[in-house]
């Protein structure tokens, strides 16, 4: 446990743990969280994870801990961290498994007066319609050249195939596809993993929330956005499936082997990396892009789908209108100003989401006034938000922020005593619908499971990383 790192406290949100070399430290941790947050990370491994992530060579600026972080593989979930460019190491176990997991958000023309009434059977219609669960096989079997075209252009390739509407990619991060992604690079078990799940939710704490706005809390940022009270949003979290997994297997096997040869030693094999531009760290990212563009061509199918759905129950001019779509999974070259120099470096988000400000060249000139608009789940009993990313973030976290309310519970210890039937009946109580394919999904993922959301977001907002736009209530889950 992390119970016996001594923090010192910076301010109200922010701790900091010293760079200790004899522990192979190479900079300080610095640690987003209010007290009560501060007693819930150190039931875990994770505090002692972002410690040997400041210990990565090549690594500028602080290891970087976010409200929600909790014990990962190698880097702890909610973790940041940024490598020089020139002479850093990429690290798989920096982006996970589910390499560009993230979140998509709908807004619609359906009011929650509406939508209260017909919640069942518009569930039943999304849960038909839209795959979930461990095999989740999609609506679409794709031929090899074919998913190379969409691990090569991402979400615009399956709007190219009628999956969706012209404008949809302008409003996803990186316009829904990485560059230089080499789908060559992608084994041939990753691709048959992949080729019949796009349009598909997944399993774990993968979900499609049919929400409604409760407030608002930055009024001209939620106009921008086109969201208002009372109105039905969906929020869809879910990734590249089968084929991202894949790929972070067969590169994590090649980089243990391949770290010994760079001469490489850190204290968890789980961190093992390599320097960015050998063979192996350019074979990684060029895989790893093109699992991204999966997982963005695979939300842009499912909110395709989702179109059909409600269309079906609320009639044919329904309209859901993409506001935006960020991974929270992910290694990307950005430019940052590190110590008066900009430098060019290769940050590693995981389970942490990018919040770029206003005015940022990257954002949607829409969005470029109010701030990048950043999605943070919860669970399926509490609330969602929708926040914008602040200057302070490009000062302090290198763009970033949490990406949700970060696990309390093991799935072990949530399933413990519990009953399925019986959560999904406390659930109904509040007015939220719950369909999932398995009982371990309700149970694992049940509201007790998670810290407090608003909690979380009351350090990022009172950090000045993000402030608060909208918060979102659900009404109707899908789980796998």
């Amino acid at each position: 446990m992390s119970e016996t790192i001594q923090l010192e406290r910076l301010d109200e949100f922010r701790y900091r743990i010293p760079k200790i070399e004899a522990r192979g430290m190479r900079t300080d941790v610095i640690v987003y969280a209010s007290p009560k947050l501060i007693k819930q990370i150190r039931s875990d491994q994770s505090l002692d994870q972002a410690v040997n992530v400041a210990g990565l060579p090549g690594i500028v600026g602080p290891s970087l801990a976010m409200p929600d972080i909790h014990q990962g593989y190698g880097f702890p979930i909610g973790g940041v961290a940024a490598l020089d460019w020139e002479d850093g190491v990429v690290s798989p176990g920096g982006v996970g498994f589910d390499i560009n997991c993230g979140v998509r958000l709908m807004r619609t023309s359906v009011s929650v007066g509406e939508a209260r009434p017909r919640i069942h059977e518009l569930v039943n219609q999304v849960f038909r319609d839209i795959p979930c669960g461990t095999g989740g096989k999609g609506p679409i079997e794709l031929e090899v050249d074919e998913l190379d075209q969409v691990l090569a252009k991402g979400s615009a390739r399956m709007i190219e195939r009628g999956f969706g509407e012209p404008g949809d990619a302008e409003f996803a991060e990186e316009h829904g596809c990485l560059a230089e992604a080499d789908p060559r690079k992608v084994s041939e078990r990753a691709k048959t993993r992949g080729r019949s799940q796009l349009g598909t939710i997944g399993s774990g704490n993968h979900f499609l929330e049919i929400q409604y706005v409760e407030s608002i809390h930055d009024a001209h940022a939620a106009q921008v956005m086109g969201v208002e009270p009372g109105q039905v949003v969906v929020l869809v979290h879910c990734g590249s499936r089968g084929l991202g997994h894949q790929v972070c297997t067969d590169y994590l096997a090649q980089m243990g082997e391949a770290m010994k040869r760079y001469g490489i030693s850190l204290p968890d094999r789980q961190l093992a990396c390599v320097p960015i531009h050998s063979p192996e760290g350019q074979s990684y990212l060029a895989a790893m892009r093109a699992a991204a563009n999966f997982a963005w061509a695979n939300r842009q199918t499912i909110l395709h789908f989702l179109r059909d759905s409600f269309r079906r129950i609320f009639g044919p001019h329904t309209q859901l209108d993409l506001i935006y779509d960020v991974c929270h999974n992910i290694a990307k070259r950005e430019r940052h100003q590190i110590n008066g120099q900009v430098k060019d470096v290769l940050v590693h988000r995981k389970g942490a989401t990018r919040a770029f400000p206003p005015g940022h060249s990257e954002l949607p000139e829409k969005y470029r006034e109010i701030g990048q608009p950043v999605l943070v789940p919860g669970s399926m009993g509490t609330a969602s938000w929708i926040l914008a990313g602040c200057e302070g973030a490009m000062k302090q976290t290198f763009g970033s922020v949490c990406h949700g309310a970060g696990r309390l519970l093991s799935r072990t210890a949530a399933k413990k005593g519990r009953n399925a039937a019986e959560v999904k009946k406390q659930l109904e109580e509040q007015g939220i619908f719950v369909r999932s394919e398995t009982r371990d999904g309700i149970l694992e993922e049940i509201p007790e499971a998670y810290k407090d959301v608003d909690e979380v977001i009351e350090v990022v907002h009172s950090a000045g990383l993000a402030r608060k736009v909208a918060r979102l209530r659900p009404l109707g889950v899908i789980k796998g």
